[in-house]
């Protein structure tokens, strides 16, 4: 079967094409007219159609690679449905090198937007009206926020029909069953009935290599499973032990200095009140504070700084029941990624 063809924002995309279309964003207070690009890739034959987005804070720099390396993977001509990316959402955050719009407004905040808001409120509006509703599917591509680092990790509403299966098909050792925040884009996707994975792996304004190949191979997984990509022999299955939980924790300092973490805390298992770091006091007056864990867990992101205030997050530990089997399953992947 021949599948129709597919329209965009008043562009008519072809079967078996790839066509880039330029939204125009809303003005800066230069009247500078910005666009930005979203690439259309639409399949020979009818098939699901899926969104992958990424950028929507302007310094998650690791989620435009995963795009990138995605696009190296389509043959338009193979493929059965179609896909919509956005490699850079926020277009005045990554000028910017910013989490921010100019009006210091968080856009994954401002969905589903308004038309006639703020600037943030009417990109989101644009997103949503013209990409997001014509999807059945949605994968978020996001980073920790600077000065953090997040493992490779998926947030997901599993209330959302579909959502846990497309989260499973992605294959990843750690699935975080979040609650909804208004304003994200995950939570107006959840009220359109659109399963959306938010994808989290790597830390602001840097690459980090594991983290994109995790997100590209995540990417390629989900493709290959909703049949809109053909499996090759080189492809690896997605491992079927991923771990759902929907317990974790950020871990804060106990006081204000700087922070000596203890070696490897990232991504290992921690058992309760182990120490994960001390915080010195700069003037070397006050003693050493000790940064404990407070339940048995698996760090899963952690913050960079060197220096802490009082009750600054440090590390987020997640929660799971059977712990042992996680730590392998996270070493095993870690091992898989990196060949």
């Amino acid at each position: 079967m021949t599948n129709s063809s597919f329209t965009l924002a008043k562009h008519t995309i072809l079967p078996g094409t790839h066509k880039t279309v330029f939204f125009p964003a809303p003005n800066i207070n230069t009247q500078i007219k910005l666009e930005i690009p979203v690439h259309v890739f639409h399949g020979k034959k009818p098939g699901p159609k899926i969104f992958i987005i990424s950028a929507i804070h302007g310094d998650e720099l690791n989620s435009i690679e995963i795009i990138r390396r995605v696009h190296e993977h389509i043959n338009v001509k193979k493929l059965s449905g179609t896909i919509i990316t956005v490699p850079v959402a926020n277009i005045y955050g990554v000028i910017l090198q910013s989490r921010y719009l100019p009006d210091r407004r968080d856009l994954n905040r401002s969905f589903p937007g308004s038309k006639n808001g703020t600037i943030a409120a009417r990109l989101a509006h644009g997103i949503i009206k013209q990409i997001v509703k014509h999807c059945d599917y949605g994968i978020d591509l996001h980073t920790g926020a600077i000065g953090r680092i997040n493992m490779p990790q998926l947030r997901v509403n599993l209330s959302t029909p579909g959502a846990k299966k497309l989260a499973c098909y992605f294959g990843i050792p750690i699935i975080l069953d979040a609650k909804l925040r208004d304003g994200s884009l995950r939570s107006t996707a959840s009220e359109l009935g659109i399963p959306l994975l938010v994808y989290e792996g790597g830390e602001a304004l840097r690459y980090n290599e594991l983290c994109i190949r995790a997100g590209t191979r995540g990417i390629i997984n989900v493709l290959h499973h909703l049949k809109m990509m053909k499996s090759t022999q080189s492809h690896k299955p997605a491992l079927s032990n991923t771990v759902i939980t929907n317990t974790s924790r950020w871990v804060r300092s106990p006081a204000s200095g700087l922070v000596q973490p203890v070696a490897d805390a990232f991504t290992r298992r921690v058992k309760k009140d182990d120490v994960l770091a001390y915080i010195h006091d700069p003037f070397v007056i006050n003693p050493s504070a000790k940064v404990v864990a407070p339940f048995e867990g698996i760090v899963i992101g952690q913050a960079l700084r060197t220096m802490a205030n009082d009750g600054d997050p440090l590390f987020h530990i997640a929660s799971f029941k059977k712990i042992a089997g996680v730590q392998a399953y996270i070493e095993e992947y870690r091992d898989e990624i990196s060949d």
